[in-house]
C-alpha cells in the first residue's frame, strides 16, 4: 500500500514540474542569483594564453535597473567604476578623475578585458522580456539533472545573440549552464555555474566560469565571495557623486 501511494505522489510531482512552462523556469532561476536586490564582494580572474590577471570587487545592484562596480583590487585599478542607471552606464577611471558614457553600441563589449560583456555584469537585458522560450526537455549537467530550454530572440529586442541555450537544475531550480550562439549559429561563449553554497542565506552557484569559444585558452571566473539579497540601497549609492567620489 505504501509502495502504490510514492509511486502515486512521484508521479504527481513528475507532473507538477512539467506544468512549469519556459518562462517560469528561466524566471526562477534568474530571481535566485539576482533578488530583488543584492550587495556584494566578487572575485574574478581573467585567463588567456598571455596572462591571468584578478580583480576584487564590490556590487550593488537593483534589478535589471541600477548596478554599481567598484574595483578594490589591483591596486593600479582600486577606485575604478561601473555605473548603470535605466538603460544608460557610464565608466569612472580614477586614475585620471574621468568619467566615460558608454554607448547602447558598446553594450556587449568586453567588461575590463574579460570575456562577460558589460550587458552582463550590469544586467541590462532581461531574458523573460527579449526572449521567446521553449523547453526541450531534461539534460544533465555536471550529473544534475536540468531542464533544457531554447531562447530565440523577439524581433525588435536589444540583444547581439541569435540563440541561447539555458539549462536549469530540477531539484533546486538554480541556473546550470547558458550556450551563447550568433546569428549564424555559431556558439561563441558558455557560462558554467558550480560550487553551490548557502550565502546569503540562500542557495546559489558561487563560481561561474565563461568560456570562450572562440578565442582558445580564454576564459573568466567570477567567485562570490560574500552576498546579500533583497537588501534596502539608498539611490544614492546610484549616483555620479557616488561614481565620482575618490574612494
Amino acid at each position: 500500500m505504501f509502495y502504490g501511494k510514492s509511486i502515486i505522489l512521484s508521479t504527481l510531482l513528475s507532473l507538477a514540474l512539467f506544468a512549469q512552462t519556459a518562462e517560469e523556469i528561466v524566471k526562477k532561476a534568474e530571481d535566485a542569483v539576482k533578488g530583488n536586490s543584492a550587495r556584494g564582494t566578487i572575485e574574478m580572474t581573467v585567463t588567456t594564453p598571455d596572462y591571468t590577471r584578478t580583480m576584487k570587487m564590490e556590487s550593488w545592484w537593483v534589478g535589471n535597473e541600477k548596478a554599481l562596480i567598484v574595483i578594490r583590487a589591483p591596486k593600479k585599478e582600486a577606485g575604478n567604476k561601473t555605473l548603470k542607471i535605466g538603460n544608460e552606464m557610464w565608466n569612472y577611471l580614477k586614475n585620471t578623475e574621468t568619467t566615460i558614457k558608454v554607448p547602447p553600441s558598446m553594450m556587449l563589449q568586453s567588461w575590463n578585458g574579460s570575456d562577460f560583456t558589460n550587458d552582463d555584469l550590469v544586467r541590462e537585458s532581461n531574458l523573460n522580456q527579449d526572449y521567446t522560450m521553449t523547453l526541450l526537455g531534461k539534460d544533465t549537467v555536471e550529473s544534475a539533472e536540468c531542464w533544457k530550454i531554447e531562447l530565440q530572440p523577439h524581433p525588435d529586442a536589444p540583444v547581439v545573440w541569435g540563440r541561447l541555450l539555458y539549462w536549469v537544475r530540477v531539484g533546486d531550480n538554480l541556473p546550470a549552464r547558458i550556450d551563447y550562439f550568433d546569428e549564424k549559429g555559431e556558439r561563441i561563449r558558455h557560462l558554467l555555474y558550480s560550487d553551490h553554497k548557502v550565502i546569503g542565506n540562500r542557495k546559489i552557484p558561487t563560481r561561474w566560469v565563461m568560456h570562450n569559444d572562440i578565442k582558445e585558452g580564454r576564459q573568466t571566473e567570477i567567485r562570490l565571495l560574500e552576498m546579500q539579497f533583497d537588501v534596502k540601497i539608498s539611490d544614492r549609492v546610484f549616483s555620479f557623486r557616488e561614481l565620482e567620489r575618490g574612494d
